[in-house]
């Protein structure tokens, strides 16, 4: 494959379906390194897309309003999974300036004062988890005691979730990121139940607004504006989805990295007031998912690197591969809890950049942060071979984690 060529004729299969612990996917580097754009055709979805891997490139593609979210709707676009996990009324699928509102409404939210209004509580949250696990004594399951509990627990005490109601929006949650062609009926009645459950609970909070961030986004208001019904239904649930994952599956796998890079561990611990830098260098260096996300479509003929992209051409970008570019990270391979900040893409880019990473930083910091203070000789209570790890979803973690200390 020839980087830069305008009309190459190869096209590579992506399936995206590499999952060994979390090493990097080994297709996703030879395209970064040989096809930094390249044509590429995946397991579900009509045609063909783009795939663009450098950070500069990548940064382009997510902020030139010529590529658009907004175009996807309706498409059977290349994808990951059987059926589209985002909903066609999401602000992931806006442009600018249409989504600018929305994003304005939601971000009032997520300020800074809010999170840290969030810390006391959340620190509350995650010394109970830890209580229990310290209770129950080594061997531990980290992802039972800690993991699978804190996120879910936070974002539905921020959205005032009733306990009855959250073991079966996770299990919905969890059916929509699927990847297997059997999951997709699955994943088609568990977005239509949390679809119906949270058109009705943003209806009866905004007949009865309390404290809670469904609330808040209720009431709030843009000059004149406010949410509409089905826009009020739709940010909830993309909030407790996105709210839930990211943060779930980025604890076990922090984790597992600190404990697996005994070096870097030793660094944070005898220096705690790296934790903020070492945690946007752990969220750097983790390939957390699989693959790509939401694709955007070009409206017009657009150069992107040297690559002529078409109008009406399907383009994916990857994050991961952004993370690990040569040109914008020294040693993009090691993990370094002393480099300087400098931004990644985690969270995204651009007019789609998480509004809710704020809360998930924090949620980590304050969990990873604990964690270590209250166990500093915390190891793996298995080989790292016996860790077992997930292959069924868009995300990477390890189902059980067993720690000691």
């Amino acid at each position: 494959m020839e980087a830069g060529v305008e009309n190459s004729d190869t096209v590579t299969t992506c399936p995206f379906d590499f999952a060994e612990g979390l090493e990097f996917d080994p297709l996703l580097r030879q395209l970064m390194t040989e096809a930094p754009i390249s044509r590429i055709k995946m397991a579900y979805g009509q045609g063909e897309a783009w795939l663009v891997t450098r950070y500069e490139d990548v940064r382009t593609v997510t902020t030139d309003r010529r590529f658009s979210r907004a175009a996807v709707i309706g498409r059977d676009f290349p994808r990951m999974t059987p059926n589209p996990i985002v909903q066609s009324e999401s602000i992931n699928l806006l442009d600018p300036p249409q989504s600018s509102r929305l994003r304005r409404l939601v971000a009032q939210a997520f300020t800074n004062p809010k999170i840290e209004a969030m810390r006391p509580a959340t620190q509350r949250i995650v010394d109970s988890l830890l209580d229990t696990m310290a209770e129950h004594g080594p061997p531990a399951d980290l992802v039972k005691h800690l993991s699978n509990e804190l996120p879910m627990t936070t974002i539905c005490e921020v959205l005032d979730i009733p306990q009855e109601d959250r073991a079966e929006l996770r299990r919905c949650a969890i059916a929509m990121m699927a990847i297997g062609s059997t999951t997709k009926e699955a994943a088609i009645a568990a977005k239509a139940h949390l679809r119906s459950y949270f058109q009705e609970l943003t209806v009866a909070r905004r007949a009865n607004p309390g404290d809670d961030l469904i609330s808040n986004l209720a009431t709030a208001r843009d000059g004149g504006e406010v949410l509409d019904e089905k826009e009020l239904g739709v940010m909830a649930m993309v909030l407790m989805m996105t709210g839930h994952d990211t943060s779930t599956y980025q604890l076990s796998n922090i984790t597992y990295t600190l404990l697996t890079h005994h070096e870097q561990r030793a660094k944070l611990q005898a220096r705690p007031e790296l934790l903020s830098t070492a945690m946007e260098e752990l969220l750097r260096y983790i390939p957390f998912r699989k693959g790509v996300g939401i694709p955007r479509i070009a409206t017009e003929d657009v150069e992107v690197g040297g690559v002529l992209i078409k109008a009406n051409e399907t383009v994916h970008v990857s994050y991961l591969a952004a993370n690990r570019d040569t040109k914008r990270f020294d040693r993009p391979d090691v993990l370094d809890v002393e480099r300087p900040p400098t931004p990644h893409m985690t969270f995204g880019w651009g007019a789609h950049h998480c509004i809710g990473s704020p809360l998930a930083i924090m949620e980590l910091q304050v969990a990873i942060g604990t964690l270590l203070r209250r166990f500093p000789e915390l190891r793996l209570a298995v080989p790292t071979e016996d860790v077992r790890w997930n292959t069924e979803s868009i995300w990477r973690y390890p189902h059980e984690l067993p720690v000691a200390w």
